[in-house]
């Protein structure tokens, strides 16, 4: 019954409108995970010259033993953020004589796909068979690998359920979110846990003890018996009351989109805007060229922690700054259609919070590769990365609806200044020196990571508080979008 579940998916999707736009963009996409892997590959052959950088006087397997938890948990903060439901059209396999235990084992099995469970295997093997195998034996390396895809399943099936639990109820979003931030706090800014020691104390006694490795195979196992009975319960209802609510269909052509609805529609459309012009595909490729920042200022023993927040803010959030000044002058040339037409303005909103959120994840995983310079290095563009999808976002948001300069999209990007106003010069002290503010009277003082902590803490509580920031930004848009109209109209 799988290969014909398989078969119908593949018909489905051949012959559906728009299948060769599809498939190009399926390509594109494959392109660039094919590339992202290259990188984490990179850091899984040197792991042990990077652990031993780190780490100088602890035996290497040691090291390795104490970061896989902190692999693990940035791995389910990205699955919550990125990872995609599967999906299988169940309504016409209902009414027949078709077990449902049959139609949910697909659907649970089928999220075993995920790009993100490639992820282990290509940063943990190269290590395990250069350094762990050898210096421990083969059994040694066969645990650790067990172990390490019990763990990859339980986050897996924990992503999912907390995804589909957060489609009814998006306090269970907020909540899980608000654990994350516990556990983080716990560990770097109160020093309750430590999780280099809980992951040392399972993955070190593995060695001695063996069969601890089944500890994550129960864990995975029982995580994927509570999402298959969640989807039991709620199959039927859920699928069969969400269409008679709507019977809106998503045609993003960009698969990762497609479970955003309207909101996913509307920031695809902005890609394609962003794409097909000269000037707004420039605030892309300056992204794309910011994240060779690192390589200016990480090789440069001169440059301090100061620039490891300034490289993480830039190289997270330049896309933030450069496009986001200028909203909503992209679409000022039909900014007329946008508020006669039945657009609901806050899925407007919140198509913008998801692009920026969409660009600047990306641009932080590209960002892994400088690893090889510290770990530090990483947290400190997490943190900044956290700062940029809450507060700049917003701050963007919020100078949008005092910007009344439209921006003509058929006109080059080169010492072009339409569009650039006093607004425009206001908005980059916050964007820019913010941050910089909070962090640097405890760098003065000698408490950076301190300083970093609390700027990561604030643009978490941000992201927690989207709903409440969005009705204001709703609500102050309202009050001004017929004077940003009559600006976007003077030519």
């Amino acid at each position: 019954m799988v290969l014909t579940f398989i078969q119908h998916e593949a018909k489905s999707f051949w012959r559906s409108k728009g299948t060769g736009k599809s498939v190009a963009i399926r390509i594109v996409m494959g392109v660039l995970i094919f590339i992202m892997f290259l990188y984490v590959l990179a850091i899984g052959f040197f792991m042990d010259k990077m652990l031993e950088e780190l780490f100088p006087t602890e035996n290497l397997v040691k090291a390795f033993s104490g970061i896989i938890l902190y692999y693990f948990l940035f791995d389910l903060l990205m699955r919550f953020q990125l990872q995609e439901l599967p999906t299988l059209r169940v309504q016409p396999y209902l009414h027949l004589p078709l077990k449902k235990n049959t139609l949910i084992r697909y659907l649970s099995f089928a999220s075993l796909r995920s790009a993100f469970n490639l992820w282990p295997f290509i940063v943990f093997l190269p290590f395990i068979f250069k350094v762990v195998k050898p210096e421990q034996g083969g059994l040694t390396a066969l645990v650790f690998i067990l172990s390490i895809v019990g763990f990859m399943v339980f986050n897996n099936y924990l992503s999912l359920y907390i995804k589909r639990r957060s489609n009814l109820n998006g306090w269970v979003s907020i909540g899980f979110m608000l654990v994350l931030a516990s556990l983080i706090m716990s560990d770097y800014v109160w020093h309750i846990i430590s999780f280099r020691s809980i992951s040392f104390v399972f993955f070190g006694a593995l060695q001695a003890k063996p069969w601890l490795f089944l500890l994550p195979v129960v864990l995975a196992t029982g995580m994927f018996y509570v999402n298959f009975l969640y989807l039991k319960q709620n199959l039927y209802l859920e699928e069969l009351g969400s269409q008679k609510k709507t019977a809106y269909k998503s045609s993003t052509e960009i698969p990762i989109l497609d479970r955003f609805g309207k909101v996913g529609d509307l920031a695809a459309n902005e890609i394609k805007l962003i794409l097909r012009n000269k000037r707004s595909r420039s605030s892309l490729i300056m992204c794309l060229v910011f994240l060779c920042y690192g390589l200016i200022f990480y090789t440069n023993k001169v440059y301090g922690d100061g620039f490891k927040v300034f490289c993480g803010m830039f190289m997270t959030g330049i896309f933030i700054i450069s496009y986001g000044q200028f909203l909503y002058g992209w679409q000022g040339g039909h900014f007329d259609g946008i508020l006669v037409s039945k657009v609901n303005f806050r899925d407007f909103l919140k198509a913008k919070f998801l692009l920026f959120t969409a660009v600047s994840t990306a641009a932080l995983i590209l960002t892994l590769p400088y690893a090889y310079f510290g770990w530090h290095v990483i947290l400190v563009h997490f943190e900044m990365y956290l700062w940029n999808i809450g507060v700049n976002i917003v701050v963007v948001l919020f100078f949008a609806n005092r910007n009344y300069k439209r921006i003509d999209l058929s006109r080059g990007a080169s010492f072009n200044w339409e569009g650039v106003g006093a607004t425009q010069m206001l908005i980059g002290f916050p964007l820019m020196i913010t941050p910089f503010l909070i962090y640097g009277p405890f760098a003065l003082f000698h408490h950076p990571d301190i300083g970093l902590a609390i700027v990561a803490s604030i643009g978490l509580l941000f992201v927690l508080g989207r709903g409440y920031i969005i009705k204001q930004l709703e609500k102050d848009f309202y009050e001004k979008k017929y004077k940003i109209a009559e600006g976007f109209r003077a030519k």
